[in-house]
């Protein structure tokens, strides 16, 4: 779908991000060692983001423009999937943060303060997700299947409807 895209700002910091680590891991010496330890750990890191995490971001222009449809009940595995993973989640990214810290602290002893500098945006866009993006996935699962559970339970034919015959030709 369309809309389940990761916004675009969203999908650019991840690629920024990953060709500064690039740049990072083909120093020698502990910098570099340093850093690919850094891209073993935050590739698959960002690839489940990139899978679940970040997707359903994608609507929220549409829920706050008040567009809701039953097609966006499909991002609900993915705002699931993150709930039931958080923890999980929230652990890579103290194993994350151990292993950038490290590397700080290698290019601060090899005086390379791009590497410094690397290490903290690392650390504050760690910091985002957790305190903004993580939650606000979540909530966009919960507004969905809130605002949709309420709207098709009003749309279901009542019991009396039933028991009427009213709608026994439609079922």
């Amino acid at each position: 779908m369309e809309f389940f895209k990761i916004p675009e700002p969203l999908k650019r910091e991840h690629e920024v991000l990953n060709e500064e680590l690039a740049k990072a891991t083909k120093e020698s010496g502990p910098i570099g060692e340093a850093a690919r330890a850094v891209a073993k750990l935050l590739h698959p890191h960002f690839v489940k983001e990139e899978d679940f995490a970040l997707p359903p971001l994608g609507l929220l222009s549409l829920l706050i423009a008040g567009k809701v449809s039953p097609v966006m009940l499909g991002v609900t595995e993915m705002t699931d999937r993150l709930k039931a993973d958080l923890h999980k989640m929230l652990s890579e990214h103290e194993s994350i943060a151990a292993a950038v810290k490290n590397l700080a602290a290698a290019a601060r002893r090899g005086k390379k303060p791009k590497y410094v500098r690397f290490a903290d945006k690392l650390i504050q866009h760690a910091r985002m997700e957790e305190e903004v993006l993580y939650p606000a996935t979540i909530l966009i699962g919960e507004f969905i299947k809130l605002k949709l559970g309420s709207e098709l339970a009003s749309a279901r034919p009542s019991r009396a409807d039933l028991r009427g015959g009213n709608h026994a030709q439609g079922l």
